[in-house]
């Protein structure tokens, strides 16, 4: 009796033409494989043939050349796994970027470091720096004023600062200013353009009977830096002890924060007694936790009249910034908690992951 030639291509060929044919045949794109031994299976190694083959081999033959074929489906399947577990191996670890200040006790940038003086954690797990430079990419920088009742001595202070801020950091960079006073207002949109920044700062004003939204602000600003790509991204709240009715909770705020990779800088001016208040919490945790976890800080000063000061010392910070280039295995779950730290005593570092490819959208 005649049998049909049993070959791999003949069981493509039949498999191909038995079924209207799409490019992947109803295979599903994503495969969800773990390697115990080298690791996180990558799916896009998993070439489009090979799935082809294997489904050839199992569905096409009749149950009496299944068992004819048996070797060779095993050989396949062995040459196949071969396959995928040497392109794993052979892979290098993809890079990741961190954009990361290093300053002294009194908070003034430290220039000349090298890979040699940064630790980089990722969940815990050490990274190796592959590459630092000086940080040259574009800023987003949103400024969120306490407008409230309870800023009268703070806004005039606020208006002098941010003159000279916004010269020095238009450079390249684009400028939002919101107020919060009753809900998050935009006074200037994004711009580089001092004209319209100028005009903005001069519609900052005490609003009388109204109070702060800190959390709200944050929210809505985080939420619209997600559309941009830029690729680093800075929120600088101004904010009194005063009153805050957001109606935003912490951890839906930080939430949003951490998916649009943006540094928070707080500059708090007041006492920020506890309180049992729900509001005052939620903006407490964000000016204690939430700074620090977003790769920011908090600047607590006891009188407006620093704050021109704390300005000045944030422009050169972020004008000083790093570029820290690292080492990042392949995983199919991406880490949730970036760290980076001075091998040398005296310095203080913190890092927020870059965010976009430096285009507006």
């Amino acid at each position: 009796m005649h049998r049909p030639p049993f070959s791999i291509a003949h069981l493509v060929k039949s498999f191909t033409q038995s079924e209207k044919f799409n490019p992947y045949n109803n295979f599903a794109r994503d495969v969800a494989l773990i390697s115990s031994v080298r690791g996180s299976y990558n799916p896009s190694r998993v070439t489009v043939a090979r799935q082809l083959i294997l489904k050839a081999v199992v569905t096409m033959l009749s149950s009496r050349q299944r068992r004819l074929a048996r070797p060779l489906t095993l050989a396949i399947a062995a040459v196949v796994c071969l396959l995928g577990a040497t392109s794993f191996s052979a892979q290098t670890p993809r890079e990741r970027t961190l954009y990361v200040s290093a300053v002294d006790e009194k908070g003034e940038p430290i220039e000349g470091l090298g890979p040699n003086d940064f630790i980089v954690r990722e969940d815990g797990a050490p990274r190796e720096v592959l590459r630092v430079s000086r940080a040259i990419e574009p800023i987003d920088i949103a400024i969120l004023v306490d407008d409230g009742a309870a800023s009268e001595q703070l806004i005039p202070r606020v208006r002098e600062a941010l003159r000279p801020f916004v010269a020095r950091m238009t450079d390249g960079n684009q400028i939002a200013l919101i107020g919060l006073a009753d809900r998050p207002t935009i006074l200037a949109n994004y711009t580089s353009n001092p004209t319209l920044l100028e005009k903005g700062i001069g519609l900052l004003w005490p609003r009388t009977r109204a109070g702060s939204t800190l959390l709200d602000g944050i929210f809505e600003v985080s939420r619209g830096l997600e559309r941009r790509e830029t690729p680093r991204a800075v929120i600088i709240p101004v904010i009194t002890d005063g009153g805050d009715f957001a109606n935003r909770q912490y951890d839906q705020v930080i939430q949003e924060v951490k998916r649009a990779s943006v540094a928070i800088h707080a500059v708090t001016v007041g006492n920020f007694n506890s309180t049992d208040d729900e509001e005052l919490r939620n903006r407490g945790r964000m000016l204690a936790e939430g700074t620090k976890t977003s790769g920011g800080q908090r600047v607590n000063l006891l009188t407006p009249m620093a704050v021109q000061q704390a300005f000045d010392r944030l422009a050169r910070e972020l004008l000083s910034q790093y570029k820290v280039v690292y080492g990042h295995p392949e995983s199919l779950i991406p880490p949730t908690k970036f760290e980076v730290i001075a091998r040398r005593p005296g310095i203080t570092m913190r890092g927020t992951p870059e965010r976009g490819t430096g285009t507006s959208k």
